[in-house]
């Protein structure tokens, strides 16, 4: 076995006998390499007591590098293939993950965000290239018809404009972003907490069958593992940090997608939030986000996603306007004569003179320019409002 082939084997091994981002074995493997690492695990040479004693308890189980080459020989009958940071085809943006600090409880699922130690892929496209640019989609499960809507707005434009749009694969949002991404032909990545041949939830199969075939499904857990609670957490954080930014649309007051912005916000990416009805409970953790953190960037449409993903000058998206009047590019003595015409009726020169506070020469000059704009007639008894002036 090469030293590249015993590096892989003993990430997988060491992705088996702790979780990923386990901030003790990330720093190990930095240090001596990942193979030193299994080896050192196996011997219960480590300082992190519960590490030594969870790893040694699932080594007398089975032979943790007799369980890597099995996984890797069943990734290969899957068609699944792992993916470590050697390789040419690793996001680079993960490395940020190394310098990661929460401010929040000191639990494991805080401190543990470190890189990962290698992904497991389904699909054809370089895992580095469609992370390249690709942002982060996510939501509530129990989305709205609303929240609905808006992420796919959002994630076709975003697949239109060849960027990856990158979710968890559950159901609500995270769907219809992945959804709208492949109806518009474009690129979606599910970033999964189980192994990449047993994705979660098995409602949502044929979806993932769909962005096997035209984007990618990625994990950190070898196949046929288990989607148990935490790992969606852990989980969080690749996407927050493999993606350019992320767009939160509808999240309660307290959900993993809350989990997953407050991530992107302490790596300093782009946080965008989709406002919601007061109303709606869904909305409620966009809202304390926006509240809260104003470094987060309310987001209403694609084009100021794209705005707040792009390069400088790469994309301008337009200010909200109502519509246009004719009236709206008239000079200022001239919005004051239009003013002064009344509603109904007809008025002098001399009367309008009076009203708009306008010398009579200034006035007369501007009834010119105003009955060439279509906006007032000259009738026997005055000046009226055109019918494209009222």
């Amino acid at each position: 076995m090469s030293a590249d082939d015993d590096d892989r084997a003993a990430r997988v091994a060491l992705t088996w006998l702790a979780e990923p981002g386990n901030r003790a074995v990330w720093a190990l493997v930095q240090e001596g390499g990942a193979a030193a690492t299994l080896h050192r695990l196996l011997r219960g040479d480590v300082e992190d007591g519960p590490l030594r004693a969870s790893a040694l308890a699932k080594a007398a189980k089975i032979d943790p590098q007799r369980l890597a080459d099995l996984t890797l020989r069943r990734a290969e009958r899957l068609g699944a293939r792992i993916v470590v940071p050697s390789d040419a085809e690793w996001p680079q943006r993960v490395a940020a993950l190394a310098t990661l600090h929460l401010d929040d409880a000191p639990t494991r699922i805080n401190t543990d965000v470190r890189p990962p130690l290698c992904f497991w892929v389904r699909g054809s496209w370089s895992l580095g290239e469609a992370l390249a640019r690709s942002v982060g989609v996510v939501g509530a499960r129990a989305a709205s018809s609303y929240g609905v809507h808006v992420t796919k707005e959002i994630a076709y434009g975003l697949a239109s404009h060849d960027w990856t749009v990158v979710s968890g694969g559950a159901f609500g949002i995270d769907a219809a972003a992945h959804r709208a991404a492949v109806a518009a032909g474009g690129r979606t990545v599910a970033v999964l907490a189980c192994g990449v041949d047993r994705p979660y939830p098995v409602g949502n199969s044929a979806m993932f069958e769909q962005i096997a075939e035209s984007g990618l499904l990625i994990s950190e857990w070898p196949p046929g593992t288990a989607p148990l609670r935490h790992r969606f957490l852990i989980r969080n954080r690749v996407i927050a940090a493999a993606t350019a930014g992320t767009v939160l649309v509808e999240a309660a007051a307290r959900s993993g997608a809350i989990q997953t912005m407050g991530r992107v916000l302490a790596l300093g990416r782009p946080a965008m939030v989709v406002p919601g009805p007061v109303t709606s409970a869904m909305s409620v953790g966009c809202h304390t986000l926006l509240r809260e953190r104003p470094d987060a960037t309310l987001v209403t449409d694609v084009s100021q996603v794209l705005e707040a993903v792009g390069r400088i000058g790469e994309y301008q998206s337009d200010p909200a306007r109502g519509p246009e009047h004719r009236r709206d590019g008239l000079d200022e003595e001239s919005a004051l004569v239009l003013e002064a015409v009344p509603r109904r009726g007809t008025a002098t020169p001399e009367e309008l003179a009076v009203k708009a506070g306008l010398g009579l020469r200034t006035v007369l000059r501007r009834l010119s320019l105003l009955e060439l704009s279509g906006l007032i007639d000259r009738r026997d008894t005055g000046i009226a409002l055109s019918r494209k002036g009222r």
